[in-house]
């Protein structure tokens, strides 16, 4: 387990606990007072530090090197049902976007999301979760083909953002964003928008236009990231601490602020903690939210969607 900075007190409890379990398991010394004391100090200090974490310490969580991936979530929902497609039928299949065919129980499903690495040669492969033209062109088929056959699309976002390189802008990135976010307002199929890590700028929202916008507990959405809006302001990376807290990105803010629709809880320090739990808050919330849409109209579904995103950002003095 990798403990992030302002979790130490709790990586310093649990090592005490595991100490505290060897001595009793290799002596016939009775242990069993101090576990139970330990036990209760980690709980309380548990409590403590994420009962008051900063919105900063949820972007360093959505981060988390062992936090379940899109590709996680999709195998644990839908096990071997899932099948994944290629290919965006003009340039070349993006592995930072993946997406294909799955069920939760009965009911079919369009998986799309972006995939991110576990390591250095995964990372490199899936380009950091950073998805190129191609990438957003397979998205908007696969979405096609699910609207033609009637199947609901759900879209899982954990992305820094849309690949920025020379060759994406040569390719027609940001056409390729804008060009979702068009098809998506009138998609006829209900469409389900989860946000499982990272949810940056434009890259996220290429996948990101949904009936249903939830984010999970522990995850971000904004129009950039914080270390980018601190060397923006203050030309240094010094200040992320502070952008984070002033661009209101946490789930909390956001259901606040009207821009998603629900919150899914996590376990007790972050989805990784309790990955199973988390699947299952996941897939839950998708069966939820689509039994509520499911018996809508194509025309009553587009309408909604339209007025809901019509809506947004209005303000009256």
């Amino acid at each position: 387990m990798e403990y992030l900075e302002f979790e130490l007190p709790i990586k310093e409890l649990e090592e005490q606990l595991q100490k505290c379990k060897v001595i009793g398991d290799e002596s016939e010394v009775d242990v069993s007072e101090t576990c139970k004391q330990i036990e209760k100090k980690l709980a309380a200090t548990q409590k403590e530090i994420y009962k008051n974490i900063t919105p900063w310490q949820r972007v360093q969580l959505s981060r988390h090197p062992e936090r379940p991936y899109t590709l996680d979530h999709i195998k644990a929902i839908c096990g071997d049902s899932f099948l994944e497609l290629h290919g965006d039928r003009s340039f070349k299949d993006d592995k930072a976007m993946i997406g294909g065919l799955g069920k939760i129980g009965d009911q079919s499903f369009m998986f799309i999301g972006q995939q991110k690495g576990f390591n250095t040669k995964t990372r490199q492969y899936r380009n950091f979760g950073m998805a190129n033209p191609e990438g957003y062109r397979k998205a908007l088929r696969l979405m096609k083909s699910a609207e033609k056959f009637g199947i609901p699309v759900v879209t899982l976002l954990d992305t820094p953002g849309a690949y920025p390189g020379l060759e994406a802008e040569e390719r027609g990135q940001g056409e390729a964003i804008a060009r979702n976010i068009l098809e998506m307002t009138r998609l006829k199929v209900p469409v389900i928008t989860i946000i499982i890590g990272e949810g940056a700028s434009g890259g996220a929202l290429g996948i990101g236009v949904g009936d249903r916008v939830l984010m999970l507990e522990n995850t971000w959405y904004s129009v950039i990231s914080p270390e980018s809006c601190s060397s923006i302001l203050w030309r240094s990376w010094e200040y992320k601490e502070q952008a984070a807290e002033a661009l209101k990105l946490t789930a909390t803010d956001m259901k606040k602020l009207k821009l998603v629709d629900g919150i899914i809880k996590e376990p007790l320090g972050g989805a990784h903690r309790d990955r199973q739990k988390t699947f299952k808050s996941v897939s839950d919330a998708i069966v939820k939210n689509y039994e509520e849409l499911k018996n809508l109209s194509p025309k009553e579904l587009v309408s909604q969607r339209m007025d809901k995103y019509a809506n947004m950002g209005v303000y009256k003095g």
